[in-house]
């Protein structure tokens, strides 16, 4: 077979084409308004990164339910928001044939509690692993309060069609609400909601059949998935392959593979297995056990650093799109680089203030990266060498400590 090249077009199942094999992953942009509407700048940003050559860019978390907001400066998309901010958004990042779909989400229990005094979940139990802090115990869901959320998620899907994104992406992976519903630690229903994991996977079933009868069959739609939870009595690899089966065989366009939770955060490499690392891609292993389950379109996000290891990803057959996140946010134009040269790397440093106790609660793998998004949403290029200090003391003015609550994309 021909060898497959980082801008080697992709056809999805239902027709639609991508430019090249490059996705950016979702990251936290935390540039909402106080209405959660867009702030101008996420149109600068999404016109960056659609310049610097990805073929496919997803956007951060979109919340379907203005009530459950997993951080303080979240955009919302629900039938109070104000389109013409998506439609500038849609517009600048669909530039250069680039795709741009909309990460739509719902946190469940994992809203601060500075946000949310009550949240809701599949079932109330509340987050461990010392989050429990910051993080309140949530309240079970009605039958009719599951029926309305899966309603949210696709009345934000259709929005976000007649907005201008080219697609739209579950996020179901990371410990958020469709994820709570999947993981038998998180999920102790004994309705038709839970228990087996056939029933545990309604939830996202239902939404994502929600979602396609109102955006029809040409209009791409995706999931996030973790490949596991990594927690005792969590949401298995094995589960994970039946849901991937099962959502390939209802007509889902792409899957992209990630892991982990707040609990057990994999998906920044934590605890990552050192040959894993020779790889660079967190979860090419697992993606390469359900590459002979289904022909669905994958990305592998987490782990990627130099052309290198991209092609060989892809010729592999394990991803057919290779997920990129924080090296996008220090080089938008690493698209551009490693397409047109095979020896390309990024190499991204440690980040430390050099005091372990800050360095624990600074959160720099998430906020550090954030004012590089935010310099490129003011029209600036992002700053390599950004003072660890700078950012936390720049963190800690503008929102205080509540900046540093256990936050993930």
């Amino acid at each position: 077979m021909p060898s497959i090249s980082l801008n080697s077009p992709l056809s999805l199942g239902n027709g639609v084409v991508i430019k090249n094999r490059l996705f950016k992953s979702a990251m936290s942009e935390q540039l909402g308004t106080t209405q959660h509407n867009p702030q101008p700048g996420l149109a600068n940003l999404y016109r960056t990164w659609a310049k610097g050559g990805i073929g496919l860019s997803m956007s951060g978390n979109i919340m379907i339910d203005r009530t459950a907001l997993g951080e303080p400066k979240n955009v919302v998309l629900d039938e109070k928001s104000d389109l013409q901010g998506f439609r500038a958004w849609a517009k600048a990042g669909t530039e250069n044939n680039t795709h741009l779909w909309a990460q739509l989400n719902h946190p469940g229990k994992q809203i601060p509690n500075f946000i949310a005094k009550v949240p809701v979940a599949p079932s109330a139990i509340a987050l461990e692993n010392g989050l429990e802090k910051g993080f309140n115990k949530p309240r079970a869901l009605t039958e009719s309060e599951i029926h309305t959320i899966i309603g949210k998620f696709a009345t934000s899907a259709r929005l976000a069609k007649s907005a201008g994104f080219t697609g739209v992406q579950i996020h179901g992976a990371h410990g958020y609400l469709v994820s709570q519903f999947l993981s038998p630690r998180h999920n102790q229903r004994d309705d038709q909601w839970g228990g087996s994991l056939e029933n545990r996977m309604r939830f996202v079933r239902e939404v994502y059949k929600a979602i396609r009868a109102e955006v029809g069959t040409e209009f791409p739609v995706g999931i996030k998935l973790n490949s596991a939870d990594f927690m005792k009595g969590g949401f298995t690899e094995e589960d994970s392959m039946t849901v991937v089966k099962t959502l390939a065989e209802d007509g889902i366009d792409l899957i992209e593979v990630s892991g982990g939770t707040y609990e057990s955060p994999s998906m920044v490499g934590h605890k990552i297995a050192e040959s894993t690392l020779k790889r660079e891609a967190y979860f090419l292993a697992y993606a390469e056990k359900i590459r002979s389950l289904v022909s669905t379109p994958l990305v592998v996000t987490g782990g990627f650093r130099s052309a290198k290891a991209m092609t060989e990803a892809l010729n592999g057959g394990a991803t057919d799109m290779i997920g990129l996140a924080r090296p996008l946010a220090v080089d938008p134009e690493l698209p551009n680089k490693v397409m047109q040269n095979p020896e390309h790397r990024i190499e991204l440093r440690r980040l430390t203030t050099g005091v372990k106790a800050i360095d624990k609660i600074a959160m720099l793998d998430i906020t550090w990266y954030e004012f590089q998004l935010a310099r490129m949403a003011k029209r600036q290029s992002p700053k390599a060498n950004l003072s660890e200090w700078s950012t936390f003391f720049r963190t800690l003015a503008g929102a205080g400590m509540y900046a540093f609550r256990k936050r993930r994309a």
